[in-house]
């Protein structure tokens, strides 16, 4: 038997149901909402979420047809889907939540007696983590931007994530970025091995759905849950990231495309006014590749506008 907030799951068995966390002010529960599918041999117990942003939607499908068709009669531990963490901030097309208006992606390990989003992350450290072996954390670009297909590996958690990280199977390993507070810190700090991986953006697009399956499907491999060897690439990148802001306001205009080689001072992208004014231009800092590009036209200072990944180096499998 396998047991995760209010269900038990017999081998063999699927289930669904929700971790509660709260309620809305015209009395509906919400809460986490669970796939689980509880295979008849012994293995680990794998969970793969989306929807931490409510507007990145291709992981939340991915989740939902793997889970669909994985057939519990073979399958070795257990796989547990959560196809929109956040569904205050799915239900407002976003992505933070629309009751609090905080984002989910930088808030963990959450406070019980927090706003909801607060709760949220708590809940979910408090009731999944104990109950899982791995996490895989499905993410896109969202609504604001593209990203190149890369896996996130936080740093100083290489020996512990890394293995999970290449049978993603995306060539861009990114080194976890410096800003805390994702799902994957808690996961991490409980020893487990966490991953993020991200693909596409702007829209949902049935190409990512498809590569965010096989990179769940490449792990179940990887993690001897399903029949087959992990496929792994001869190599990988390593990059890190670089934020590039908006120094004004304007409209905003892309000339490079996300996993895109750039040269130190080329010309990524330009803002310009009402009157095609060039207000500011957007040059690379460094040799690298661009991993994020703004997608959206409207642009504030300050917003995030691109974002460059400097080459640290090969990984060998």
């Amino acid at each position: 038997m396998y047991s995760i907030g209010p269900l038990t799951v017999a081998p063999g068995e699927r289930a669904q149901g929700l971790i509660p966390v709260g309620t809305s002010t015209y009395g509906v529960e919400l809460g986490i909402p669970l796939i689980v599918v509880n295979g008849t041999e012994d293995g680990p117990v794998l969970c793969v979420d989306a929807g931490v942003h409510g507007d990145e939607y291709d992981g939340q499908e991915a989740i939902r047809r793997v889970l669909a068709e994985v057939d519990p009669v073979g399958l070795r531990g257990t796989l547990v889907g959560i196809p929109c963490m956040n569904t205050p901030a799915f239900e407002a097309a976003a992505r933070t939540s629309g009751l609090d208006h905080l984002n989910l992606n930088r808030i963990f390990p959450g406070d019980a007696d927090g706003s909801y989003s607060l709760r949220l992350a708590a809940t979910f450290v408090e009731q999944v983590v104990p109950a899982i072996d791995a996490l895989v954390d499905l993410h896109t670009g969202g609504t604001f931007g593209e990203i190149a297909p890369l896996t996130i590996v936080q740093g100083g958690y290489e020996d512990l994530a890394t293995g999970i990280g290449l049978a993603a199977g995306h060539r861009l390993i990114w080194k976890g970025g410096k800003w805390g507070g994702t799902v994957r810190h808690p996961t991490l700090a409980a020893g487990k091995p966490a991953i993020t991986i991200e693909a596409g953006g702007g829209t949902y697009r049935e190409e990512n759905v498809r590569l965010h399956i096989d990179s769940v499907l490449n792990i179940m491999r990887q993690l001897n849950m399903t029949d087959g060897g992990a496929e792994l690439r001869d190599d990988y990148i390593a990059v890190s990231g670089t934020f590039a802001r908006s120094a004004a306001g304007g409209f905003f205009l892309g000339h490079a495309a996300p996993g895109e080689t750039c040269k130190q001072g080329d010309l990524i992208a330009h803002i310009v006014d009402h009157y095609g004014n060039t207000l500011e231009e957007v040059r690379a800092p460094q040799d690298g590749i661009v991993l994020w590009v703004r997608r959206i036209r409207t642009v504030r200072p300050g917003d995030e506008v691109v974002i460059f990944g400097e080459v640290q180096g090969e990984i060998q499998p």
